[in-house]
């Protein structure tokens, strides 16, 4: 047993197996999708201070909330206070352990990876310029941020998008991320393995306190345990890429 790693009760992980029983005896993955802050990088954003200078109430989601206001000039008034809050957050920006290891991982059995952020793409950019790619390792693609023509998560369009990209039906991809609001509900909507990452079980999150679409599949303490989880619960295969996508290789097909 991996320290940390709690798994779904029979009856929710027996949706997991059937999935999978076209490939034998492991569910099929073809690909993971991966949430930026507070999973690939250790939490480092002071959402209460940013909320306070966007002027957006603690208790609300601070992008929807934004959305959701008339005044065009108030509006960019908050988001130029977020930028503001990420901007200073990425002095602070560190990868979260296990992360090299696990993307390396994957790399090595060809399975694609992706990231899905409500993070803009300076933020995106400086974690694979700083912390990713002087380790020899590709770039998350696709990366999706709050620019991008997608809804925000908990909408599964960008995690859609991201399976037909890579040719693949959601049911063989993984969403990982440690919102059970935002990136559990992301997968769960889009039909996909959705994984909770409680790092260090600051949390004590447990699959069975979970209920409707706010149900991950698994809870784990770790990218440690979501190597593990993929290396001992899921066959892992390369995506049936479509021309012109960048495997994790650095090949194209």
């Amino acid at each position: 047993t991996v320290a940390g790693l709690r798994r779904a009760e029979p009856r929710a992980m027996a949706a997991v197996a059937a999935a999978g029983a076209a490939a034998g005896s492991k569910p099929l993955i073809r690909g993971v999708v991966f949430d930026m802050d507070g999973t690939l990088t250790v939490p480092c954003i002071d959402f209460a201070e940013m909320k306070r200078r966007a002027g957006v109430p603690a208790n609300a989601d601070i992008l929807d909330t934004i959305e959701s206001w008339e005044d065009v000039a108030r509006r960019e008034a908050a988001y130029a206070a977020i930028a503001e809050v990420e901007a200073e957050a990425l002095q602070r920006m560190r990868v979260m352990p296990g992360c090299e290891q696990l993307c390396a991982e994957l790399d090595a059995r060809r399975v694609p990876r992706a990231l899905i952020t409500r993070n803009v793409r300076a933020g995106v950019r400086h974690f694979h310029d700083h912390h990713l790619t002087p380790t020899g390792l590709n770039m998350f693609s696709p990366a999706i941020t709050r620019e991008c023509e997608f809804e925000y998560k908990p909408s599964p369009a960008a995690l859609l998008h991201i399976c037909e990209s890579w040719g693949i039906d959601p049911s063989e991809a993984v969403m990982v991320g440690d919102s059970y609001k935002d990136d559990v509900v992301c997968g769960n909507r889009a039909g996909t393995i959705t994984v909770l990452l409680d790092f260090e079980r600051r949390n004590g999150y447990t699959v069975d306190q979970f209920s409707g679409e706010e149900r991950p599949t698994h809870v784990v303490s770790s990218l440690t345990d979501v190597a593990v989880l993929l290396r001992e619960h899921y066959e892992l295969q390369p995506a049936a890429a479509p021309h012109g996508l960048v495997l994790p290789t650095g090949d194209k097909t």
